[in-house]
């Protein structure tokens, strides 16, 4: 049958991108000096000049987004360029931010602005980074800063990007800087991230009222491996609560819910004017009472899952459905802010892609406020510390000559953006392999019905 899943006028359909991972050259963040450690960064890798977008080549970038009909893109600060040093500001930097984002807008690019996205100035991370509370005052200052000097230009402020991914990569698994395996550094990170980000919220609210502020939350699916284990059962749910719960919750109702603790934070409650929702993929996880600190390890994909080529995503579009059906749970408006795969042959993506868009139309058939959608990314970028291993761009990127070639994805996508909805067509053209799934062939009955209509 030809249908198509269409969306409401003035949906939102962008790709995300992040600042250290398409400008190159920060090298007065703690991503930097990571970077030059042995072995921290796969393959030795470094960010290098990333897709050279502080050397200008984000106008090509954004043309290309533009000609395949997207309407909006989110991006982020520096914050090691404005602030290179405690409260004193690089005017210029800010000057290149107005530049990007006024090109976006010229370009018909609504741009969506991430205030913190991973890295942090050197300076701020030698003084403990998230671990230290003084971090809470030094974000609302830098905060105000670049939203004083932003504002004609943006209306839309993501604070934080997945504060639960910097708490627990940077604080308990150590995959990102400093490095640590501490579950108190970890808590202790997540609620002054929480603290930051209220403070933050307020801020922009002072100097711009009518702003929408929300943060970026990674949401995991987290299943048990043996849904009839109840200890399986337990570290699922005790996860869900640890790693997709608690800050969320926090910034809705101002009480940080961790194991052994409840700590009341009422400057963080209502504090979201719009959940933005990133969601990958979902995993299993089992509990071994042998090894029972594994219990807070990677989790597992089951045999015979639909993986991207390395194997660190797996393409679960039923988990999407369970992720917005989370966010929707707090009552607010939805955004979107990250979705998709790793594959540099393109060969999953577009099957990914078609799945999740479809899971997304059911979300907003059902009356859900979602607002928009970004996926992940515009071009193949620096993808910490798995380095340039994984490729997520609609367009691929030579990370020496900087050339860029469009993969069969960024066409889909670009139809997707101008018909603003999912057509059979579509999906047979560029993911025929779930055409079926996705728009089931009547039955002989059906059909029949449908000729004497």
């Amino acid at each position: 049958m030809r249908a198509t899943y269409s969306f409401p006028p003035g949906f939102r359909w962008g790709t995300a991108t992040a600042s250290h991972q398409v400008e190159g050259g920060n090298t007065n963040n703690d991503w930097w000096a990571w970077e030059q450690q042995p072995s921290r960064i796969a393959l030795g890798q470094s960010s290098g000049l990333a897709c050279d977008w502080w050397g200008g080549r984000w106008k090509e970038d954004f043309d290309r987004a533009a000609s395949g009909a997207q309407n909006a893109h989110r991006l982020s600060l520096e914050w090691s360029r404005i602030e290179p040093t405690p409260a004193t500001w690089d005017e210029s930097a800010l000057g290149f931010y107005r530049e990007l984002l006024r090109g976006a807008r010229e370009r018909g690019l609504v741009p969506m602005v991430t205030l913190n996205h991973f890295t942090l100035p050197i300076w701020l991370a030698e003084r403990g980074g998230w671990t230290n509370e003084a971090i809470v005052g030094h974000f609302e200052r830098f905060v105000r800063k670049a939203v004083a000097g932003l504002q004609d230009l943006v209306d839309t402020w993501v604070t934080i990007n997945e504060p639960n991914l910097v708490a627990f990569l940077a604080h308990l698994t150590g995959v990102f800087p400093p490095g640590q395996h501490s579950l108190t550094a970890t808590f202790n990170a997540i609620r002054n991230i929480v603290l930051a980000h209220a403070a933050a919220y307020h801020a922009i609210h002072e100097i711009q009222p009518q702003a929408q502020v929300g943060l970026a939350h990674h949401y995991r699916g987290l299943r048990p491996a043996n849904p009839r284990s109840p200890l399986d059962r337990w570290i699922a749910h005790f996860r869900e609560q640890i790693f997709n719960d608690a800050v969320a919750i926090a910034a809705h109702v101002g009480s940080l819910r961790l194991p052994g603790a409840t700590q009341r934070v009422p400057k963080a409650a209502r504090t979201q004017d719009f959940i933005g929702l990133n969601y990958y993929s979902t995993e299993q996880f089992g509990f071994n009472l042998l090894h029972p600190a594994r219990a807070l390890a990677v989790g597992t994909y089951p045999p015979g899952s639909d993986l991207s080529p390395s194997g660190f995503i797996a393409n679960v579009p039923e988990g999407f459905w369970h992720a917005l059906r989370w966010a929707n749970g707090f009552g607010i408006p939805i955004i979107v802010t990250e979705n998709g795969i790793e594959d540099a042959d393109d060969s999953i993506r577009p099957r990914y892609l078609a799945t999740h868009i479809r899971v997304l139309w059911r979300a907003v058939n059902f009356n859900w406020p979602v607002l928009g959608y970004y996926h992940w990314s515009l071009v193949d970028n620096f993808e910490w510390e798995r380095g340039w291993t994984q490729r997520f761009g609609l367009w691929e990127l030579d990370a020496v000559t900087q050339e860029r070639r469009e993969r069969p994805s960024a066409r889909f996508y670009a139809e997707i953006c101008r018909a603003n909805g999912l057509s059979s067509d579509m999906v047979g053209h560029y993911a025929p392999e779930v055409l079926d799934d996705l728009f089931p062939p009547a039955g002989e009955a059906e059909l029949t019905r449908l000729v004497k209509r």
